[in-house]
């Protein structure tokens, strides 16, 4: 037997297998692919190991003593610190249906006993390059001020930026289970039209709004969700970019497009009062006209949420 030389900066992989001779096989042939092995003998045994360190992927024996490893899998995934890390389920049930409750417990992949052990490091190293992949894509979209998360079929969160993660803890446990119905009926309504709405849950000022951005393969849906802060926004404006009161409530409405007249008339103040605001937030912000104004509001706002 050979295996791969490919480079693995010493990736940590968890073994959970019930039969010593598989799991001890497993643990040399990976041993000798450079990866750095831990191991437990069940399903309670993987899940104490993971209090105390998160792997780069884990290795399931689907048919293990309670808890099995579908059920593992699904206990793995409801904690978030461990929801992106790739499950590989080994099973010697190759129907379909034991194929299908691996995928839906959270898995990415399934081999199957006895293994081939090549086949077996080579898959490993796809998904560890894989999900590496998509944590640098979590992290420019946290980078870039995103409140994201993505979802099974079914409304479980598969991963979030680490900016909708902290949105998230912070809600009151109301919110949160509102949230996660709602998102479920969000995903059934997609199936049955292509029409996506912004919708809201929760209760005044606790409201969050929840948008459905659409979905890739393996049914995996995204959504953003933004903390409701309506009346706030020109405060928000005021605080981070220095702006008095009014200057703020001019900026706010420019933003939302409105015309200098439009602006006066909502603030009951005069045109020509709503320019020299202008031209104070022009100076403040260092840009020249309307358009750049509006977008550095826009994305500040954006920030906020």
């Amino acid at each position: 037997m050979t295996t791969s030389s490919a480079p693995t900066e010493h990736r940590l992989i968890l073994i959970a297998d019930d039969d010593p001779d598989a799991r001890a096989l497993l643990h040399d042939t990976l041993s000798a692919s450079g990866f750095a092995v831990i191991a437990a003998c069940d399903g309670a045994g993987a899940l104490r190991l993971l209090a105390d360190v998160v792997p780069d992927l884990i290795v399931l024996d689907a048919m293990m003593p309670e808890p099995d490893g579908f059920e593992t899998c699904r206990r793995i995934k409801a904690q978030s610190h461990l929801a992106a890390v790739p499950v590989i389920f080994m099973t010697g049930l190759s129907d379909s249906e034991h194929v299908i409750m691996g995928l839906r417990a959270g898995g990415v992949d399934y081999v199957t006993k006895p293994v081939m052990l090549d086949e077996l490091v080579a898959r490993i190293h796809v998904h560890i390059a894989n999900a590496r992949l998509m944590r640098s894509m979590h992290e420019a979209l946290d980078a870039t001020g995103r409140r994201l998360i993505a979802t099974d079929g079914e409304g479980r969160i598969r991963w979030s930026t680490p900016l909708a993660a902290r949105l998230l803890a912070a809600l009151p446990p109301d919110t949160g289970k509102a949230i996660g119905l709602q998102v479920g009926r969000m995903i059934e309504a997609a199936r049955a039209s292509a029409d996506r709405q912004a919708v809201r849950v929760g209760v005044a000022p606790c409201q969050i709004e929840i948008s459905h951005l659409g979905h890739a393969s393996g049914d995996e849906h995204f959504f953003r969700i933004a903390e409701v802060r309506e009346g706030l926004e020109a405060e928000i404006l005021r605080t981070a970019l220095n702006l008095t009161p009014r200057e703020s409530d001019v900026l706010f409405w420019i933003a939302q497009g409105k015309s200098n007249r439009d602006a006066s008339e909502i603030m009951n103040i005069s045109a020509r009062t709503v320019n020299k605001h202008l031209e104070q937030i022009f100076i403040k912000l260092g840009v020249e006209n309307r358009a750049a104004a509006a977008a550095i509001a826009t994305r500040v706002i954006a920030l906020q949420q």
